[in-house]
Parts: C-alpha cells; structure tokens; sequence
C-alpha cells in the first residue's frame, strides 16, 4: 500500500492516534509481515516507513509493540571494556565457554559457545550477574561460582581448570558515559503505541488501544531497569563468530527510560 506521506504537528498527531484507535480492530494491511503492528500503523497515519513527520522530527520517533508480547526489544549493541584485549571472544569464550550443541555438526569440530542472558536482579544459572557501580560509574558483569546451578558441574570444573573460581579478572564492563551516549542516541522521544492482536485463518488483525508520549531519556531510569532486571545483557558468541553484545529490554517496560511519560489513552 503506497501512502501519500501527511505532515503532522505533536497535536494533529494525537488527534489522529486517537481516531486509528477509535476504528478498534483493523487488519494487517502487510500480510505475512513480522512487523505488521507497526507498518500497518504506518499506512492508517499514511506516512513513510520509520519516518515522523513533524517539527523536530530528528528528536522524535513512532514505537509500537505487542500488547501481551513476551520478546525481548533490542535498545543497541555495545561491547564490553576493556575492548582493547576484545573482551567476549578473548576472555568469555576460552575460559568459561562451553561446548556449543552442533559442534562437529553444523559447526566446526571443538566449537565454543557463550550465550548468556544476564541481569541485575538475579545471577543467571551459570552465576553471572550485572552489577552497577554508581561510586566507580560502570556497568560491570560480575561471576559467582557458588551461584551455580548444580546441573553446570562439569563445566563448572572446567573453569575451575582454565582459569580458576574466582570473580572475573579483569571484569568487563561498561562506563556511565560510554552507555549514556549510547542509549541517548537510541532512545529519543517517542510516540508509544501498544496494540492488542487477534487472528483468524489468514490475517491478523491491531486494535491501537494504549498511547503514551515518552519525553527526553532518563539515564537513572536506565540503570534502575538494569537493577530491576528489566533490561538484560544479552552476550551472543561462538568459536567462529561473536553476534555481539546486546541491551536488550521487557516488554512493556519502556516508559521506565523516559523522564516524561504523558499518557493520552
């Protein structure tokens, strides 16, 4: 569906958001789309693909999710310091790697996996950790071995034999400013769309019903979330390729990272 691309002022936009949500279920005008939420909202404000037209349009963005979707939204990518020695790779994947499930299958014989999904409310069952160091300003990944599920035995002994039980040394770790410039240049105003979703055989169909404006990144909020588990590092890597470092984040929680959050609906 082609659009004639609208110009929109902060409040004729509301005013239209209002009136798309009014309309209740409308079908995914984008079939077979995995982004169908968003382009479909995209073609009703009749606007170009990841484009807001308005004033400081540069500050300003249209966010859509899944009302009662569990995934995961990726904020950015960012390797851990220090990056010099090449963190994930170097340290990570030697020394408390595992054997990855197709090695010597789809992978080369031997091949390494560390994939780890950690946060800062609990240690992971391989007793990793994010840890915020408000005195120090970093964002630091800390290892327990006595957090350890006991399911993790032999590889725990392993990392016994290669570099010992002790915390990480060196830590990797992100600095405040490294992360503030970082997520602020991916974080910028926002138009927060939250749809709810129904399917039948062959379509799925939105209902626009929760709207909030999100106003200038709140980088204390950032960290509080990163405490809260609400943000999680998410480390990606094996033998023959490191898919990077993520920041990744729960539904549902992005209001946390804004100063401002204006609910319209």
């Amino acid at each position: 569906m082609k659009t004639k691309t609208r110009i929109y002022t902060k409040q004729t936009l509301i005013g239209r958001l209002k009136e798309i949500a009014k309309m209740g279920f409308v079908p995914n005008n984008r079939f077979g789309n995995s982004g169908g939420i968003g382009n479909t909202l995209e073609d009703l404000l009749e606007i170009k693909e990841n484009n807001l037209p308005m004033p400081n349009a540069a500050e300003w963005e249209l966010k859509t999710q899944h009302i009662n979707s569990s995934s995961l939204t990726t904020l950015f990518h960012i390797e851990p310091s220090p990056r010099a020695i090449g963190f994930v790779p170097q340290i990570f994947l030697p020394k408390y790697g595992w054997l990855h499930q197709e090695a010597d299958k789809k992978y080369q014989k031997g091949e390494m996996s560390f994939r780890q999904t950690i946060n800062g409310n609990s240690r992971s069952d391989r007793g990793f950790k994010v840890v915020i160091d408000r005195k120090e300003q970093k964002v630091l990944i800390s290892f327990d071995a006595n957090s350890v599920s006991p399911r993790h035995k032999e590889w725990l002994e392993s990392v016994k034999q290669r570099v010992g039980l002790g915390e990480l040394n060196p830590q990797p770790y992100w600095g405040f400013e490294d992360l503030k410039h970082k997520a602020g240049t991916k974080l910028l105003n926002a138009f927060y769309v939250q749809a709810e979703v129904k399917k039948d055989t062959n379509r799925e169909y939105y209902k626009y019903s929760k709207i909030m404006m999100l106003q200038k990144f709140s980088f204390e909020g950032f960290l509080r979330a990163l405490e809260a588990g609400k943000i999680l590092v998410d480390f990606d890597a094996r033998t023959g390729h490191n898919h990077g470092t993520k920041f990744r984040l729960k539904q549902d929680c992005l209001p946390m990272l804004y100063e401002k959050v204006t609910i319209i609906l």
